[in-house]
């Protein structure tokens, strides 16, 4: 039994860095000139995406190397959310209040909210709740003023308006 624990735990871990990686890697090629595949190879073969920062207890900076990721689930949510920016960033403007624009959102929040979206609306063997708690959690990575709330916030809307049945 605890061989098993052990996978599911792993295998969570592996999902968990393959949905950070998409979030860099959507940024990647956002504002960087490589391809979609280039960039995804670059993930995939470590030359990027390796290290995250980290603050220490004293708010000292450090890296910490990245555990290993689905590449498979990785590849996928990346390639999903190239193919269908355009309707998920408009998906997304619909949510937004009155005077905000998707196009104004931190580059960092966007690509954040795009994989979330794409796995939301693709991803239907997993639990609402768990997509939106891990991009939360991401979000918490990035920032450390309201944007996690906003997100959260917002993909629950989504996530009640696309999902309606496990809310």
């Amino acid at each position: 039994m605890q061989d098993k624990k052990k996978f599911v735990s792993e295998k969570i871990k592996m999902r968990t860095n393959a949905r950070l990686a998409a979030v860099q890697a959507t940024y990647a090629i956002g504002y960087g000139a490589e391809s979609v595949d280039e960039v995804i190879m670059d993930f995939v073969k470590g030359n990027v995406g390796r290290y995250v920062i980290k603050e220490d207890a004293k708010h000292q900076e450090e890296m910490i190397a990245l555990e290993a990721m689905d590449t498979a689930y990785f590849s996928a949510l990346v390639k999903g959310v190239h193919a269908r920016k355009q309707e998920l960033e408009k998906s997304l403007s619909a949510y937004l209040n009155e005077g905000w624009l998707f196009e104004r959102m931190d580059a960092t929040q966007q690509a954040l909210l795009l994989c979330a979206v794409y796995e939301l609306t693709t991803s239907l063997d997993i639990d609402a709740k768990v997509i939106i708690k891990e991009y939360v959690d991401l979000a918490y990575a990035f920032f450390t003023k309201y944007e996690p709330k906003v997100i959260n916030a917002l993909l629950d809307q989504i996530s009640r308006s696309i999902r309606p049945i496990e809310n």
